[in-house]
């Protein structure tokens, strides 16, 4: 059997790939907090808890997502 190593976005020496691919990391994880920064409210948690979850200021979390 053999293996064929194909290149991934880390290792691509294609800028144009590994830049789309850092974009869409950036995007999944903009959507990923934003979603758990809601659950977290939803369940009671202070904005200094998720910030210090995150590892930011309470105001700056507030701040992003605060309504």
């Amino acid at each position: 059997m053999s293996t064929v190593s194909s290149p991934t976005a880390e290792t691509t020496e294609d800028p144009e790939t590994g830049l789309r691919a850092a974009l869409a990391l950036r995007r999944l994880a903009e959507r990923v907090e934003a979603n758990q920064v809601a659950a977290a409210r939803r369940a009671g948690w202070s904005w200094q808890q998720i910030g210090d979850a995150l590892g930011v200021t309470r105001q700056s979390i507030h701040a992003k997502y605060g309504r």
